[in-house]
């Protein structure tokens, strides 16, 4: 099935068909972007795709319909949370936005409208310091870019907090082997303003994208053609 027959049917994908390792969220969308260009539901280049990091400095988010929640309307406060999103299709009829979250319960993928008013749910009042902020990184880019030993997933003696995934740890074409923390290390202060041509440029081309706030975020990608 085609990205655009996806969007025309309205069908989601078994989130079980894509490898899914609880807590490694980062780890699960950089996957999960090569699967959607290996499986042909985004471009074989995953230039379609954007990685999304959402984080604050407390590094207290919150986010609903996680499955990780034990409560009935699925809110977790996590410290950072990885999405991707697809751009829509050009054409005279384009698609919605899709949110790809392989820890949500809503449909998956999900319209970008419907993730932010159902899982990042701007109308409810936070106190500043949950405020939320978004690194946006072209997928491209990322796929280079990033890279992970877990370090951030093992106690003061090396022990695992979560299990690891079974696979080997992700390291970047230059040969880091370690830069999750520029990622997900994200202040109000690194929020851009506005959401014109130099920023879209910026998401293209750096290897941390651009950071900004919920309220432009349907905004930047209604930009993205």
């Amino acid at each position: 099935m085609t990205t655009s027959e996806l969007e025309v049917s309205g069908s989601s994908w078994d989130v079980s068909q894509f490898q899914h390792t609880p807590f490694y969220c980062e780890e699960n969308v950089y996957l999960l972007c090569k699967e959607l260009g290996t499986k042909g539901i985004a471009d074989a280049q995953s230039s379609d795709l954007f990685v999304v990091f959402i984080s604050n400095e407390k590094k207290q988010i919150p986010l609903w319909h996680q499955k990780a929640s034990s409560r009935a309307d699925g809110i977790v406060l996590w410290d950072y949370h990885v999405i991707c999103i697809q751009r829509k299709g050009r054409g005279d009829s384009p698609s919605p936005h899709l949110v790809w979250d392989l820890d949500s319960s809503l449909p998956f993928p999900c319209p970008l409208a419907r993730y932010v008013s159902e899982t990042i749910r701007p109308d409810f009042q936070t106190f500043s310091e949950f405020q939320r902020y978004f690194r946006i990184v072209h997928a491209p880019v990322f796929l280079r870019c990033f890279a992970s030993d877990r370090r951030h997933m093992k106690d003061s003696v090396g022990n695992w907090l979560h299990q690891p995934p079974l696979y080997q740890p992700i390291v970047a074409e230059d040969g880091t082997v370690h830069n999750l923390n520029d990622y997900f290390d994200i202040r109000a202060t690194d929020a851009v303003t506005g959401t014109g041509a130099d920023m879209t440029n910026e998401v293209f081309t750096k290897k941390l994208g651009v950071v900004i706030t919920e309220s432009q975020l349907e905004e930047f990608f209604s930009q993205i053609l």
